[in-house]
């Protein structure tokens, strides 16, 4: 039994350090902040302005769609990594079906190019 309980060792000893770790990056901020807030500082601030309008107004839908197409690139993007790390393993299959995948993205990113998704006026 001890032999198994020795096994868990590694973990404890990792767990105790993050625990260490997250109270010291918890607690730092409070001993080492500086105390003397400017007005400025405390003043609402979004997107590089001032807040100047009500909260509930209206936005543009293009601020929403051009976060939501940044959103599915990088995504989409994100699938090139393992895709290259295995890619000695997929063999002709592997690769076709990534150039078919890339080229649906890059049909997809000229449609929207097309249609001005991506302009702001």
């Amino acid at each position: 039994m001890s032999e198994v309980l020795a096994s868990y060792i590694p973990i404890a000893i990792f767990i105790g350090i993050a625990l260490v770790i997250g109270l010291a990056l918890l607690i730092a901020p409070f001993a080492v902040a500086y105390k003397a807030p400017d007005s400025e500082k405390l003043s609402a601030f979004e997107c590089g302005f001032n807040a100047f309008d009500d909260a509930r107004m209206k936005f543009d839908i293009r601020f929403y769609l051009v976060s939501i197409l940044f959103i599915v690139f990088d995504l989409e993007v994100a699938f090139l990594f393992p895709w290259a790390v295995s890619f000695g393993d997929m063999g002709w299959f592997g690769f076709w079906s990534m150039i078919v995948f890339l080229g649906v993205l890059t049909i997809g990113f000229i449609y929207e190019w097309k249609k001005g998704a991506l302009e702001w006026e």
